[in-house]
């Protein structure tokens, strides 16, 4: 795991160390993405070049003057602000991976059906927000006991309370949770938009397994939704101090003294894989499917039934309901079910797909 994987130095510009557990970068360093960024920009306004437009070129003052102050920001801020330097983690730059390749994929699916690839965008980040919301809210609310108390058992209050719902980059969002405040949030979109839902569904699906696999790999970074005992030769251990080491130390798995945790299940990991899988699986069957909505129907019973069983390897869950079963693969069961039954509907409707339209009042069709 790497909760932290770097810290941006605001007194510094090209600077570039590293410790035993972190690397420190100037913050002059901003300047190659950045510059990367308008170098692609550029390249994108070239006459001729396929489904680009001369207007995807950011103003030339902006971009200068975002540079600028990249490179000012030692003299005027300094260690003032933040003297350990600005700390990148894991899990949140996994995050931003996710959202990035997410929507540049669903983009370029929206370009070729003609509805252009800015809708998308604005979608993604209706999504990606609400999602972060909605994960957020279902995991304070399952592990409520232990978010608000302290490590000496005490209850938390006033501004620790909200800091500790708030608190990301110590952990702690329920992939489920997020889904069903995305789907609101997407619907709500879409009747906004005036936009087919079953339609642009097909286009996202894809992308939203894209973001599910980089997600992942930032719960490994990060420690969280690990796994069970494992004696396999690909069994990772955590260091003390990591929340599998925490839990395991408290539940008597690990002694205290212990410099990593017992050989675990790589649970992030193989959820990774799977989501990578469900991105090939659904990114292909869209060029073959026959209606509007098939390739939601495919996610939606895969889905559920791969998260079930790799729940079984997790070992941060315990059964719910006087079952051995945890509340994930409570919620796979709900979601197979609907989804099951929404494919028996989608099978009913007549078989029509909308591949490319002209423009997006094309693709406004009644559901």
């Amino acid at each position: 795991m790497r909760q932290t994987l770097l810290r941006i130095l605001l007194d510094e510009t090209w600077t570039f160390q590293s410790d035993a557990q972190v690397l420190f970068v100037g913050v002059g360093w901003l300047l190659v993405p950045w510059l990367l960024y308008g170098v692609i920009r550029l390249w994108l306004s070239v006459p001729g070049t396929r489904g680009l437009r001369a207007e995807n070129v950011p103003p030339l003052l902006t971009w200068v003057g975002v540079a600028a102050a990249i490179l000012l920001v030692p003299s005027f801020i300094g260690p003032k602000v933040a003297p350990d330097g600005v700390p990148v983690y894991g899990y949140g730059f996994m995050l931003f991976v996710g959202f990035a390749v997410g929507g540049w994929a669903a983009a370029r699916r929206s370009e070729q059906a003609g509805l252009g690839g800015d809708i998308m965008w604005d979608l993604a980040v209706w999504v990606f927000i609400s999602g972060i919301v909605g994960a957020r809210l279902f995991y304070v609310v399952q592990y409520s006991d232990r978010i608000f108390t302290d490590e000496h058992g005490v209850s938390r209050h006033g501004l620790d309370w909200l800091k500790a719902a708030i608190n990301l980059p110590d952990g702690g969002l329920v992939l489920y949770g997020g889904v069903l405040l995305g789907i609101a949030a997407y619907f709500v979109f879409c009747r906004r938009r005036k936009l087919n839902p079953l339609f642009m569904a097909d286009m996202v699906v894809p992308s939203v397994f894209i973001g599910l696999a980089f997600g992942r790999i930032g719960c490994f970074l990060n420690g969280c939704c690990y796994g069970d005992r494992c004696e396999l030769p690909w069994a990772v251990t955590f260091p003390q101090g990591s929340q599998p080491f925490k839990i395991l130390v408290e539940q008597g798995f690990v002694l205290p003294e212990a410099l990593a945790s017992i050989p675990l299940h790589p649970t992030q990991l193989y959820s990774s894989i799977n989501a990578m899988l469900l991105v090939f699986l659904t990114a292909t069957y869209f060029k073959h499917r026959h209606r509007d909505g098939a390739v939601l129907a495919v996610g939606w019973v895969t889905y559920p039934v791969t998260r079930f069983v790799i729940e079984y390897l997790r070992g941060d869950e315990m059964g719910q309901f006087d079952t051995s079963l945890t509340i994930s693969q409570w919620v796979s069961i709900g979601l197979f079910c609907s989804g099951t039954l929404y494919a028996l509907w989608l099978s009913s409707r007549p078989a029509k797909a909308t591949m490319y339209v002209p423009a997006v009042e094309h693709a406004v069709k009644a559901v």
